[in-house]
Order: C-alpha cells, then structure tokens, then sequence
C-alpha cells in the first residue's frame, strides 16, 4: 500500500526509511557523531563570529552553542529524546539551535561569493568538455566533475583546508577508479540503450557543486533530450543552494550557456523545491507540487547528489525508476565503516526495479 502518494518515487513506499544508519541500535556510531557535532559546534560560532558585523552576534553565538549542547547532552541521556536518533536528526537540530537565534543563513555572504567564481569559470568548463569527442570518455569527465564539485561542502570537517582549492585540485583528490561504489560503467551502458524522459535531480551545495559540478552533468542531459528538475532545499540549511539561489544562479547561466538558456524557454530545465529544511532527504516530505510534478512529468530518472541526500540518507533506498546516487565520503570514520580510504566515491547507479 502508498502511504505517502509517492509510489512513482519510491518502490514499496510502506518499507521507505531515509536512514542509513540508525544510531539508536549502533552505539559505536552514536558515540561518534555525537562527538562530532559537539566539535563542529566552535566551528559554526567562529563562522557567526567572523562574517557578522550584527552587534549581537557574540551573545547569540554563545546562546545556539548552549543551545546545540545542550540538546547533544540530552541525546547522550535519552536517545529518544526528539524521535529516532539519526544524523538527519542532529543535523535538523543543528539547524533548529542555529534559527532559534536569528541565524537564518550562516553562509549567506560565502555561498555568493563562490558562485560568482564558479560562474566566472563555468563557460571554459563547458568548452573543454564540449572537446571530448569519444561520448564515454565525455561522460567519465562529466562524473568525475560532479563528484569533485560536491567535495566543497562547508559541512565537512574533512574538506576545509581544501575549501580555496578550485575544481582541478578536487579532480586530484578524490579517489581513483576504481571507486567504492563504481557504477560508471554500468550507467554508461544505459545511456547507450536508453534516453531518459525526465530527471528529477536533488542538488546539495552552493559554488563549484553546483555550477561547475552538476550544471554540466544536467546540460549533457539536456543535450540526449532529457528534461530535468533540478530540486533545491527550501530553507537555508549549511552552504547548501537553495531554490530562489538557485533561480538566480540559472539565469545568470542562461547568459553564459545557449542550450540552457534554450531548455529554460522550452520549460525542459526547471527550479522546484524541495520542500527541505535540512541537508539531508527524507522523501516522505517533498512538497506536494514536486511529488505532483514528477508524476506529471513522468520522471524516469532520479539523481541524488551529495553526503546528506546520497549517502546519510536513501543510500539503501529503492526508487520506483532509474536512479543515481552519487556523493564524496568527505568524512574518514564514515569512509572506513563504507571499507574505503577517505574521499572515497559513490557512484552508484541501480535500474528501476522490476514489478513482482
């Protein structure tokens, strides 16, 4: 039975569960994340502290670390205290602690800053992979672009040293093939069999991710004649693109790109959102506009982009259709507990199922 309405997304809606990891049942990993977000707590004050001219930043920094610490210490206690412990939950709870005292958009003034690099490099991207004739070869520099953008994420401990570093210094770091999770092969075949109608794709974060990173990948799509979604979080939640940047960030390409400005004007590349407040995915909650629009559409592909969307949650999911799950394990215990090195690569393509 559909309980959510989402039997074209998902298969088995009623078997759903976002979570990859339940740290309820895995005391080793609770003791861990837990741990870690108590760490990460300083660096999301010396953030606030250093892009703040706000007078009150101080005190309200103070006021969400008590807040976040608080909560961490009651987990610690009870596990229980606000619904099944997941990563999903302590990062909601991050981003709760965070709004209760007025930051709404901690990266605000940062995310605007690397789009506009990002946009400025974007059209020699492009060119380059527009000179790779052999179409694998194009589509194997397509991927490994997109999972070297999405390793600038200011929610990783792993990546901050890295963070100035432009998209080739990512090209260099990230694991060779083959990776942990290397369905490359396997969606190449595809493409050749098969071109998508429509693709839903779940985007993650601001700058070289999304501009560098994944607008190649969807242009390359649009260019098989798929049309595509792009589904961007609702709210603000770390560097993630959120839907009206996202809107921006299209128009600004329109200028640099023809064929996305063309599939703009057709209605063929599309901004929704999401409905999220958080950086990962629960795909029982996406608006109701996108569930109905994805039906309406016919979305037979499914990208999923990024640590919080790809890999904390819906890495064991089944989709209803064709999907891709794809992200950069920027986190070294998580990349051992997967059994990779760190910057380990998940690149895993699976079909739709077939009906029982």
């Amino acid at each position: 039975m559909d309980h959510f309405g989402l039997s074209h997304i998902l298969y088995e809606p009623d078997k759903y569960n976002p979570d990859t990891l339940d740290l309820l049942v895995d005391e080793e990993a609770r003791e861990y994340w837990l741990n870690t977000c108590e760490h990460l707590v300083e660096k999301y004050v010396n953030f606030a502290l250093t892009n703040n001219d706000d007078p009150t930043v101080e005190i309200r920094a103070l006021k969400f670390k008590t807040c976040y610490v608080e909560a961490l210490k009651e987990l610690r206690i009870n596990p229980l205290a606000h619904g099944p412990l997941t990563i999903r939950l302590l990062l909601d709870v991050n981003e709760t602690c965070l709004r209760s005292q007025g930051f709404f958009d901690l990266w605000k003034q940062q995310k605007k800053y690397e789009n506009e690099n990002a946009l400025a490099s974007l059209s020699a991207r492009l060119a380059e992979l527009d000179a790779i004739l052999d179409d694998r070869q194009r589509w194997i520099e397509l991927g490994r672009g997109l999972l070297a953008g999405n390793m600038f994420d200011w929610g990783a401990q792993a990546v901050t040293e890295i963070i100035d570093c432009g998209l080739y210094d990512a090209l260099e770091k990230i694991q060779k093939r083959p990776w942990l999770f290397d369905g490359l092969d396997k969606w190449m075949d595809k493409l050749e069999k098969k071109v998508h109608h429509c693709a839903a794709v779940f985007v993650d974060n601001s700058g070289v991710d999304i501009i560098l990173g994944v607008l190649p990948f969807v242009r390359a799509l649009l260019l098989r004649g798929t049309s595509v979604i792009l589904c961007a979080n609702e709210w603000p939640a770390l560097n993630d693109v959120t839907c009206s940047e996202l809107e921006e960030i299209l128009q600004r390409t329109a200028l640099i790109c023809p064929v996305m400005a063309a599939a703009m004007a057709t209605g063929d590349l599309v901004v929704r959102s999401s409905g999220q407040r958080g950086p990962c995915l629960d795909l029982r909650t996406i608006s109701v506009g996108l569930c109905t629009e994805m039906k309406v559409r016919g979305v037979d592909l499914i990208i999923l982009e990024g640590m919080g969307r790809a890999l904390h949650t819906n890495l064991n999911a089944r989709l209803a259709v064709d999907s891709l799950k794809l992200a950069v394990v920027k986190n070294a215990w998580l990349a051992q507990r997967l059994g990779g090195p760190l910057f380990s690569v998940i690149f895993l393509y699976e079909d739709k199922p077939t009906q029982t």
